[in-house]
């Protein structure tokens, strides 16, 4: 079962556009067929029962009102008749005309004569090959022998016997030739195009509508991406009643999720606000103990409870992107005065390659130096120095790479890492954090439209891969 829903899922179409104009064109092909289908076989049953019946009257009044005519004068009454479109054969059938074969109301079939040459189709487009069933069933209905034939040679004619014989498998009769040349096939190049025309203009009919149907739903779908990439966008409703609703519920979704963010927002930046007041009096208060280990233990919790305030403001500046002011920055120039702070500093931290370009992208300076000092504070206070910092280039985007000597984070667990407020004690020792740092760089390379990953450096330490896209032509010689 498994194996036929794959090999279904690879014939089938995955857009929904494909399958909505798969699923017209299927059905008007099916109810094609069955129309065709059933047109035949009431054209059958038409020209068994009424043309047949009809031929063979003709047929027999025909041969008895020529029976009234003298024998000298029937070729030329056949002649005016028909304005000198029918013949009348006062001889033998000639060679190249086929005799079908008389099917008898008592099922006694009778047998091609011995010696005789098998009959030879007729050509695909020749009519003949479509009156085969028409003669084949007039013969069985003239039961006064008469006989239909038809013509073997490259002329389709029609054949009928006039004169009564008494031997049924003699050839020696009177036979009117009817030429049918002159007549239409049954199904003409004309109304094939006719039909392939009228099928191509349903087509294009059911790709128009199915567009009108999924329009919507690729703009849902446009909006969804932009929501999971942090900018949110609304959607105009349009289309039928279901997706007109859908883009409403989605809007209405942005709002929620717009309400709760903003609400997330205050919180967070208000709470910290709040504790600075009693930080600074505990502050205070530390200094005013004469014990100077309590005063120490103090000092510490108070260090690690605004370092936690840190945390929460610059993940709210962080994530807000309307705090963000972006301009043209020559990031390789940038990036070795920041890490050359570091170095002067006695941190260990080193440029370890830089591009021999200038690399220059849109960035904000504040939002990318609070990703670089939170990334290097990370790799040294939670792993072993030295840090290294190196920058490379690819076609369309500058790749920033740090690495630290420390136990690294587990694969299975590096995207936790980047979620806020996670703790990953097992792999670093976290004091004093509450798990926004890595969180916080995540976002602010999402706002520079860049991507962040978390790998294994060859060290056998963490290795950050940030990678940020150039400007047009951001590439140049230095």
């Amino acid at each position: 079962m498994a194996g036929f829903k794959n090999k279904l899922g690879i014939l089938v179409p995955r857009s929904l556009s494909a399958r909505l104009i798969l699923l017209t064109l299927g059905t008007l092909l099916v109810v094609q067929a069955a129309t065709l289908a059933t047109v035949a076989h009431f054209r059958q049953k038409f020209t068994e029962q009424v043309t047949v019946e009809v031929t063979a009257t003709t047929i027999r009044t025909l041969r008895q009102s020529l029976a009234k005519v003298p024998a000298a004068e029937r070729a030329e009454f056949v002649r005016q008749a028909s304005r000198n479109e029918w013949r009348l054969w006062s001889r033998t059938l000639p060679a190249n005309a086929q005799l079908e074969r008389r099917i008898r109301r008592d099922n006694d079939a009778g047998h091609q004569r011995p010696g005789a040459t098998p009959p030879k189709p007729p050509p695909d487009n020749d009519l003949r090959r479509e009156l085969r069933y028409f003669v084949d069933a007039l013969n069985a209905r003239l039961d006064d022998g008469t006989r239909v034939g038809l013509s073997r040679g490259p002329v389709p004619r029609l054949y009928i016997s006039l004169a009564p014989n008494e031997n049924p498998e003699s050839n020696a009769q009177e036979w009117l030739v009817i030429p049918l040349d002159q007549l239409a096939p049954p199904v003409s190049t004309p109304a094939i195009l006719a039909w392939l025309g009228g099928m191509g203009l349903l087509l294009l009919v059911a790709a128009a509508f199915s567009w009108h149907i999924t329009r919507p739903l690729t703009r849902l779908s446009r909006a969804a991406d932009q929501l999971a990439a942090g900018k949110p966008q609304r959607v105009e409703p349009a289309g039928p009643t279901e997706t007109r609703r859908l883009g409403e519920r989605f809007n209405a979704m942005l709002d929620t999720l717009a309400e709760s963010d903003a609400v997330r927002r205050t919180l967070l930046a208000g709470l910290p606000h709040d504790l600075k007041g009693p930080l600074a009096r505990m502050r205070l208060r530390a200094e005013m103990l004469d014990s100077t280990d309590a005063q120490e233990g103090f000092r510490k919790d108070i260090h690690d409870m605004q370092r936690i305030i840190d945390q929460f403001i610059g993940f709210v500046r962080g994530t807000d992107l309307s705090t963000y002011t972006f301009a043209t920055l020559d990031l390789r120039h940038w990036l070795e005065e920041q890490i050359s702070a570091w170095e002067s500093a006695g941190s260990d931290v080193h440029m370890i390659a830089l591009p021999d370009t200038e690399v220059m992208i849109n960035a904000d300076r504040t939002a990318l130096a609070r990703l670089i000092d939170n990334l290097v504070t990370n790799a040294l206070n939670h792993a072993t120095p030295p840090v290294e910092v190196s920058l490379s280039v690819t076609q369309h985007h500058a790749v920033i790479t740090i690495t630290d000597h420390g136990k690294g984070i587990d694969p299975e667990r590096r995207a936790e890492a980047l979620r806020p407020f996670s703790r990953l004690d097992d792999a670093r020792t976290l004091t004093g954090s509450v798990g926004l740092g890595l969180a916080l760089s995540d976002a602010i390379v999402k706002a520079h439209q860049g991507t962040m990953k978390l790998g294994e450096a060859a060290s056998g330490g963490l290795a950050i891969t940030i990678s940020l896209p150039l400007l047009s032509g951001g590439q140049t010689k230095a």
